[in-house]
């Protein structure tokens, strides 16, 4: 048989899917039939790079069967970087490689992926065959494809196959069809031999994939962190290079990163290893990773999420955690770690399970959905009239000749959230606000604009001066120098046996700020605690001290947003019933900062046993200002304090003269004194405390308005310009800050983003009777 596989993914950056066909292409090969891959292909060149965001390529070897079809462009998609060709030159090439090869079957893999398997669904020369390894709830991305018609190029195929049931799910919630269920193959050893095992204490962990978001990498890192502190373990990371790693790492004993490795030596460390981890997010539609671990007779500890859970059976061949928990994960791994008779239960499982995904199986099942395709096309009568050619030509009904099965709502295949339904209640609460508050903001927007007209909004922009604005953005960025050398006196007072410089506390400084210009959630605060605390050593110790540091710092805050509602009440009149949102503003750090004093006495005295829940949570309360305490201790120093506080002040004495700077660059400074600055700088700092939006779009221009406005009569096109000013300067101020120092301390945007969103340090309680690896074991 001659078979034509066509992949849209480039050979040269393989990912699960181009190992897929290439070891289909080896076992069809080595069984006699004629093959043919077409696929794109990436040269190791500057251009390459320069495509995919700086990653070089795969120096491979081109095989016989391999077809070229040009270079690729790395894509964002699904949590991953897809490499996907989209030039003319390729359409062409696959064209004619498939007009001229006589092929008795077409099989193409992610019959969606732009651009070489979408144009090969409008070959009509051989039965059509399509395989999805993609497992996707994203709505839009897969109504879009519909609106571009991939329903109605899906019926060109003649049989179409997912590796798993959570693929298949996509395939049939967005395009409909009839699927054959055909896992991901895996090359099995003709002797598994195993390493031996680790004893009871110790634990040998495996990582393969890439530091991409959706592996969850971080989770992994900081549930290996908490479990260091009981158990002697090791963790070998294979497939992320070193580069990507590092700067994810708080403390790197005890971790090990190969990066790209031969399959060789990929299997090595599968066997060597007590237990393969694959703490993925979500987005996995098989797993073929799981499988390769089972091959080599490694049990899996797995996130329970919809593609994994096809592949590993809970308790028997692995262990399944709810994603993105580092505690559950770290848990899971510490039972196995003094368990080693479980452990062996599972490697058993675990080898048992692997000979249902052999290539030799796999390759055979495939086999026969292409003879299904195959009759499938003989059984369609050829078309005989001129409508009936342009509807076979157009792909309107289905080639297989049965009934069209439309796409159709299925429930969802992922797990319920914690709490069971009142849980999953609160999730969708939570999520449905979180929208609500974004487009709400967005929304009350483009209704001002409206109201007041883009024209005069444009006007009041455009008659800004420029001179001013730069001196704005200047003060603005000197305010962050200040605030970097009010924590730095913090720091060396809570950590004074530790090397904090002044550099390390402003390279913390910008990286926050730049994190909270950039995100809609409060990211900024624990990535400038986790640059720190890799500055101080032993990150997880000194985590909790850097946090209470930055407490301090709040308190500090709050002292300022007090003094900023003196000023701003300094020239209007309290009662006064145009300033009921000035006074809202000026009450609530008030009330932040009672709450703050009278918290430590109401936790140690509140909660009772008869209400479960609220002594539970107030004894965590306790616990976790009893962790930040150190932080504190920069009050206890006259000297450390009286720096802090002067530095923090200074710091919001050049954010007020940067707001008054702007209102003389609008010419509002006639209307709006120094006191309406204070407002505007109290309104939007109290408005950011949850912020809806990355930095907060849309509730900061209405925070403007309301002070401006409300307060100081100033119009509203006016107000609306200047609150869009004041943003784009501070937004501008964070760019120039941060992203050098990023550039300084070697990491980047996403890497403090991925490590941000797991920077709890995990701690798991004693086991009863158990004594803990830091107690036992020289660290």
């Amino acid at each position: 048989m001659r078979i034509a596989l066509v992949s849209p993914y480039s050979w040269t950056y393989p990912g699960g899917v181009t190992r897929h066909i290439e070891a289909l292409a080896e076992q069809f090969s080595g069984n006699g039939h004629e093959v043919r891959v077409l696929a794109p292909f990436d040269p190791p060149d500057a251009q390459s790079a320069r495509l995919h965001r700086g990653a070089l390529p795969q120096e491979r070897d081109v095989p016989d069967w391999l077809v070229p079809l040009g270079r690729t462009i790395g894509l964002p998609m699904n949590g991953a970087v897809s490499n996907l060709s989209v030039t003319p030159e390729a359409i062409r090439a696959l064209r004619r490689e498939l007009e001229e090869g006589d092929f008795d079957v077409v099989h193409m893999h992610e019959p969606v992926a732009p651009a070489i398997c979408w144009d090969a669904l409008t070959f009509r020369g051989a039965p059509l065959v399509g395989t999805f390894h993609t497992y996707s709830t994203n709505a839009t991305s897969n109504t879009i494809a519909r609106a571009l018609g991939a329903g109605r190029r899906m019926n060109a195929l003649h049989a179409r196959i997912a590796v798993s049931e959570a693929a298949a799910w996509t395939a049939r919630r967005f395009y409909g069809g009839r699927y054959t269920i055909v896992p991901n193959g895996v090359h099995l050893p003709e002797q598994l031999e195993r390493a031996a095992a680790s004893p009871a204490g110790r634990l040998r962990i495996a990582f393969v994939g890439q530091a991409v978001e959706r592996k969850g990498l971080p989770v992994l890192l900081s549930a290996f962190e908490g479990l260091r502190d009981h158990v002697d373990a090791e963790l070998v990371i294979v497939g992320a290079v070193a580069e990507e790693v590092e700067p994810l790492l708080l403390d790197p004993r005890g971790v090990t990163i190969l990066g790209r490795v031969s399959d060789a030596e990929k299997y090595r460390v599968l066997r060597e290893a007590d237990v393969l981890c694959a703490p993925s997010l979500g987005g996995e539609s098989f797993g073929m990773v799981l499988t390769e671990g089972f091959a080599q007779g490694t049990p899996v500890v797995a996130s329970d999420i919809a593609g994994y859970r096809d592949v590993v059976a809970d308790g028997r061949s692995g262990l399944l955690v709810p994603h993105a928990d580092p505690v559950a994960l770290a848990e899971a791994l510490r039972d196995l770690a003094l368990d080693p008779a479980r452990r062996e239960r599972l490697a058993r499982g675990a080898a048992d399970a692997a000979g249902r995904y052999g290539w030799s199986r796999v390759s055979d099942d495939i086999l026969g959905v292409y003879q299904q395709a195959i009759v499938a096309r003989e059984r369609v009568r050829a078309p005989q009239s001129a409508s009936e050619r342009v509807i076979q030509r157009l792909a309107l009904v289905p080639a297989d000749g049965q009934e069209a099965v439309p796409p159709a709502r299925i429930p969802s295949m992922e797990p319920p959230p914690p709490g069971g339904r009142r849980g999953q209640v609160r999730a969708h609460l939570r999520r449905g606000a979180m929208v609500a508050a974004g487009v709400g903001a967005l929304g009350l927007t483009a209704l001002a604009l409206e109201r007041i007209g883009l024209d005069k909004v444009a006007t009041s922009l455009v008659r800004s001066s420029p001179s001013w604005v730069i001196a704005a953005l200047v003060v603005m960025c000197l305010s962050m120098v200040w605030r970097a050398i009010s924590w730095h006196a913090i720091l060396r007072a809570a950590l004074p046996d530790r090397p904090i410089t002044r550099r390390a506390a402003f390279q913390g400084t910008a990286i926050g700020v730049l994190m909270s210009a950039t995100l809609p959630a409060r990211l900024g605060e624990p990535a400038r605690a986790l640059v720190v605390s890799r500055r101080a050593g032993r990150p997880r110790e000194t985590m909790p001290t850097v946090v209470g540091t930055m407490v301090s710092q709040t308190l500090l805050n709050l002292l300022a947003l007090v003094l900023l509602a003196v000023v701003a009440f300094s020239s209007v009149r309290i009662f006064d019933q145009h300033h009921g949102a000035l006074v809202a503003l000026a009450v609530a750090p008030l009330a932040v900062l009672l709450a703050v004093l009278v918290a430590p006495a109401i936790l140690q005295t509140a909660g009772s046993e008869r209400f479960g829940r609220l002594h539970a949570f107030m004894r965590a309360a306790r616990g976790a200002l009893a962790q930040v305490r150190e932080g504190l201790r920069v009050f206890r120093h006259p000297r450390a304090a009286a720096i802090a506080t002067a530095a923090q002040l200074t710091a919001w004495a050049f954010q007020l003269l940067s707001c008054y700077l702007l209102l003389k660059a609008l010419g509002i400074d006639g209307q709006a004194d120094l006191a309406a600055a204070a407002g505007v700088l109290l309104a939007v700092n109290v408005t950011a405390v949850l912020p809806a939006t990355p930095s907060n779009l849309g509730v900061f221009q209405a925070a403007c308005v309301a002070v401006l406005t409300g307060a100081f009569g100033v119009s509203t096109a006016d107000a609306l310009g200047y609150g869009i000013v004041l943003q784009a300067v501070e937004v501008a101020a964070a760019i120039i800050m941060g992203v050098p120092a990023l550039l300084r301390e070697g990491l980047s945007w996403r890497d403090v983003r991925m490590r941000a969103l797991h920077s709890t340090p995990v701690r798991l309680p004693p086991l009863a009777g158990s004594v803990s690896h830091a107690d036992t074991f020289d660290r």
